[in-house]
């Protein structure tokens, strides 16, 4: 049982982030910059709001890269609707 519940928890996470799963897919990053504007991310997480996305955009240069996405989710502020 534990083992379900691990696998499980590991694919809720998987889920629950789709825009590193793909590696900062092109539809996401769609100037390929490599970061993430409030735009790029909302493609990913439609209910993101400029308040969040100022919360995880930590040097807020406008921009989120992968490791203040990564941050984002881990802490809960990305989340998705599914």
């Amino acid at each position: 049982m534990k083992t379900f519940a691990l696998t499980a928890a590991a694919l809720a996470s998987l889920a629950a982030a789709p825009v590193l799963a793909a590696g900062f897919a092109a539809e996401v990053d769609v100037n390929g910059n490599g970061t993430l504007s409030l735009e790029e991310l909302q493609v990913a997480y439609p209910d993101l709001t400029a308040e969040t996305f100022g919360q995880i955009d930590v040097n807020a240069d406008g921009e989120a890269d992968v490791a203040e996405v990564t941050a984002a989710q881990e802490s809960g502020l990305l989340v998705t609707n599914g």
